[in-house]
């Protein structure tokens, strides 16, 4: 068995192996897997939407946005606050106006080393996009501070792609090709040498999953095996987390946000996560699937090695929500009946996708 490697560079660049034919995803084979939509993620806020409503300070979680308010006017102080766009255990995104510009505020709320440094990513993400600008649209920085986990961007114009994360209805072929287009002009995109990090190791990655009974002994040597092959292949810049809720669909163009994951990945990291979620929309896999393997058996055996590791982590995590979800002695939500079944339809799918991505890596391991 190979040794896991997880030698991701920057450039220069790799030249491009081509197709030889050999396994890829299709999606045909999934065709009848259920499909689920997860529960509803608010859209991330900086979209076009009037700004309305008043903000609640009062109660316990009042007097934890008084605290967020402060802390973002002492970076900006001309900042209004108008309404909470969305509040998570983690953080508070706020929309307000600074003089004539309309903002988004978002504030750290989880103290946590992991997430302290996912912040700190994100923020040092857009003060790079001052210096260099990436092909896409992106929120303008107007202020920031590392030190206190406190953003302000400029409220960008347009709508979510998706409001969930894994969308309950086949989002329009317009929108997927748009967000496509603009994934793979980021992905083009080759930024100065030493100004993102490489965020994920993909040996200890896989290690760790192992471990956790995630991957069995042949996953964990089959992803190793296309990983020794993948030692000196180039890094691509990524997203890290593109979404269609993390794409903004305006008439001048898609708008990305929420950078915080931002880096050198193995090529194919964002199309595998853009496949992960768009589980009933079976066109628009296949024409993920082709984009990720006319590079070349590299750029393909890349792609499935993301994909293995994405949909083991989204498996993991909704696996976790619905145990969660069945513990809670709280009484239940109206609507809460139809979100359960969503939730362990998404886990039926996830785990028929995983089975999928198995299939396709041991077919790539017997073609090495």
């Amino acid at each position: 068995m190979y040794a896991a490697s997880s030698s991701v560079s920057a450039p220069p660049r790799l030249r491009p192996q081509h197709a030889g034919g050999g396994p890829y995803l299709d999606p045909s084979h999934a065709a009848g897997a259920a499909f689920g939509g997860g529960r509803a993620r608010p859209a991330p806020g900086l979209g076009g939407q009037p700004l309305s409503g008043r903000i609640d300070l009062s109660g316990p979680q009042g007097a934890q946005l008084r605290t967020a308010i402060t802390a973002v006017q002492r970076i900006c102080p001309e900042f209004n606050a108008v309404q909470v766009l969305r509040r998570s255990g983690h953080s508070v995104l706020l929309v307000g106006s600074t003089g004539r510009t309309t903002a988004v505020a978002k504030c750290l709320l989880d103290t946590s080393s992991a997430w302290t440094e996912r912040f700190r990513q994100e923020i040092a993400t857009y003060r790079a996009f001052v210096r260099h600008r990436p092909p896409v649209r992106v929120p303008r920085l107007i202020a920031a501070d590392p030190d206190n986990c406190t953003l302000v961007i400029e409220r960008m114009p347009g709508r979510p792609a998706a409001v969930q994360r894994h969308p309950s209805e086949t989002p329009p072929r317009a929108d997927v090709r748009a967000a496509l287009g603009a994934i793979c002009r980021v992905n083009l995109w080759r930024p100065p040498a030493g100004m993102f990090d490489m965020p994920l190791d993909y040996g200890k990655r896989i290690a760790r999953y192992h471990e956790l009974g995630l991957l069995t002994d042949r996953d964990m040597g089959d992803l190793q095996k296309l990983l020794y092959g993948l030692a000196h292949v180039q890094g691509q810049f990524c997203h890290g987390d593109a979404q269609l809720s993390n794409i903004l669909l305006a008439p001048t163009g898609p708008v990305l946000v929420d950078w915080d994951q931002a880096g050198w990945y193995l090529p194919g990291y964002d199309l595998a996560t853009l496949w992960m979620a768009l589980g009933d929309a079976p066109v628009a896999r296949r024409h993920i699937s082709q984009v990720a393997r006319q590079a070349g058996t590299v750029q393909r055996d890349a792609f499935l090695v993301n994909l293995m590791l994405i949909l083991t982590r989204e498996l993991r995590t909704c696996e976790t929500a619905v145990q969660r979800a069945m513990q809670d002695p709280a009484p239940a939500a109206p609507g809460a009946a139809d979100s359960g079944e969503e939730q362990r339809l998404l886990l039926r799918r996830l785990h028929d996708d995983c089975a999928l991505a198995r299939r396709a890596v041991r077919a790539a391991v017997g073609t090495r």
